[in-house]
């Protein structure tokens, strides 16, 4: 998936996630955090959070007037595809073997409080640009995924090449905004799921996008 690091950090967080409910008794037992994950998305509250971001940034940029080079950033997973299916069925856990058969599936569905904030942003004409930690090897099927799931503009998909792919997330995504600065591009926003996304230079305003599945740094 996206490093290695994912399959630490996802024992990490889930020990902690909701841990404030709790933290008189001690810590939470990993088996009613990850059933507190499953709740939180099948409540529907996980979709309300996504639309109070979205709606958020919305109106900072609705009477924003885009010129030729200002850019949207967009991560992949879990920012503007959803792959809770897949987190889900693994009882949150991570193969990779099998992580690679999902993205080949493409099955990944949008989030679609996130693809309403994608369509403000092609409607008022940025340029879109999408930056995610998956392999080279992974390209084609991502970007077929992203055009069935109305995806369907936006300038370039950037993923990881060999000499990238022990970079952390924050120093691929951080060297990627940085490129695409040098090109001429200004980063006006930048949308993803984990702050490793967001942090570092040329970020613009940073959209934090809610997963309570795993972390990346």
């Amino acid at each position: 998936m996206k490093n290695k690091l994912k399959t630490i950090n996802i024992v990490l967080l889930l020990t902690a996630v909701f841990i404030f409910a709790a933290c008189s008794a001690g810590l939470e037992n990993l088996s009613t955090a990850k059933e507190n994950v499953v709740k939180y998305y099948k409540s529907g509250q996980y979709d309300k959070d996504v639309n109070s971001v979205v709606d958020k940034t919305i109106n900072k940029f609705e009477n924003f007037s885009p010129v030729k080079n200002d850019a949207v950033v967009f991560d992949v997973d879990e920012t503007v595809l959803s792959n809770y299916k897949f987190e889900k069925e693994l009882d949150f856990g991570y193969y990779s073997g099998l992580w690679d058969k999902w993205v080949k599936e493409e099955k990944a569905q949008p989030i679609e409080g996130v693809k309403k904030l994608y369509d403000f942003f092609v409607s008022k004409n940025f340029n879109v640009i999408f930056i995610t930690g998956r392999n080279d090897n992974q390209y084609n099927s991502t970007y077929k995924n992203l055009l069935s799931a109305g995806y369907t503009k936006f300038d370039t998909l950037i993923v990881r090449h060999p000499d990238e792919y022990n970079l952390t997330a924050l120093e691929f995504k951080s060297e990627k905004r940085t490129a695409l600065t040098k090109k001429g591009y200004q980063i006006i926003c930048d949308v993803g799921d984990q702050y490793s996304d967001l942090d570092g230079p040329d970020h613009g305003y940073q959209v934090k996008i809610p997963n309570y599945m795993y972390i990346l740094k």
